[in-house]
């Protein structure tokens, strides 16, 4: 459920785990009005759905409709992942975990030790940010042009940060100093076509530059990092493995990722 969805891959990777794992499941979009978020839920949950997954720009929205919230969704404020049960509807956000388990397992990179850049400060970047100070950086920097919204982030995972040791920062996006081991574009530059929102300074050499977008969308941060001596990642790594998250929850079996994440870049080559 969002807006857009019609270039979502999520129904193929969920016919994929549900085909690979002899589960039964009916896995479609719905677009959805932008005022309309709660209006669809309802209705959603009237016609015997019993999961979805929340995409652009309902994140937010969905963590203050759910009866009951993860540890996860209620630390990033954010939910993208929701379960309808009898007593009500339960919501969870594998984004992060998602995005961690595909930077570590698929690309990788250990994110121990290391300097961060997070670029954004909405839905994606606040799943992220708990999974990604679990994973026990030096440093993460939330850069985002409405500098409050990067210090309201950062304030809610102040302990998280504290308990991890990890130096967390929140700075407006025009001032962002230093080098970074990882940068994660998590703003909206991307879907927008838009400039990269910070300058190439920031990429220590061989850094890894993440984008959230996958396709076509993602192409002009991938080029910048290329062009600037990083190693750049499209978001659909994290696509595949949240998904996985979210089917592990809902169905209690864990899908083979690393094999629908081949299968499926395979298919968008074609």
């Amino acid at each position: 459920m969002g807006n857009p969805v019609d270039h979502s891959k999520s129904p193929w990777i969920h016919a994929r785990y549900a085909a690979l794992t002899g589960q039964q499941l009916e896995y479609g979009r719905r677009l959805v009005p932008m005022d309309g978020f709660a209006a669809g839920l309802r209705a959603f949950q009237a016609e015997g759905g019993k999961g979805c997954n929340v995409t652009l720009p309902f994140k937010f929205e969905a963590a203050g409709l759910v009866d009951f919230r993860s540890t996860r969704a209620a630390l990033a404020g954010a939910c993208n992942t929701l379960r309808i049960e009898a007593d009500g509807i339960h919501g969870e956000n594998t984004d992060g975990i998602g995005w961690v388990s595909d930077v570590q397992n698929n690309a990788g990179v250990s994110l121990g030790g290391r300097d961060v850049l997070l670029l954004g400060a909405g839905g994606g970047a606040a799943g992220v940010l708990g999974p990604l100070l679990e994973a026990r950086p030096r440093r993460v920097v939330v850069a985002n042009r409405t500098l409050a919204k990067a210090e309201a982030l950062v304030r809610t995972h102040a302990m998280l940060a504290n308990d991890t040791y990890a130096d967390l920062q929140a700075v407006a996006l025009d001032a962002v100093h230093g080098q970074f081991d990882v940068v994660v574009n998590g703003t909206a530059s991307s879907i927008t076509g838009g400039a990269v929102p910070v300058a190439a300074k920031v990429l220590k050499p061989r850094a890894l530059a993440c984008d959230f977008m996958y396709g076509p969308p993602a192409d002009g941060f991938l080029r910048w990092a290329q062009e600037n001596g990083a190693i750049g990642r499209d978001g659909l790594g994290m696509l595949v493995e949240q998904a996985a998250e979210a089917f592990l929850w809902w169905r209690g079996v864990r899908p083979p990722s690393a094999q629908v994440l081949e299968e499926l870049r395979r298919e968008l080559r074609r």
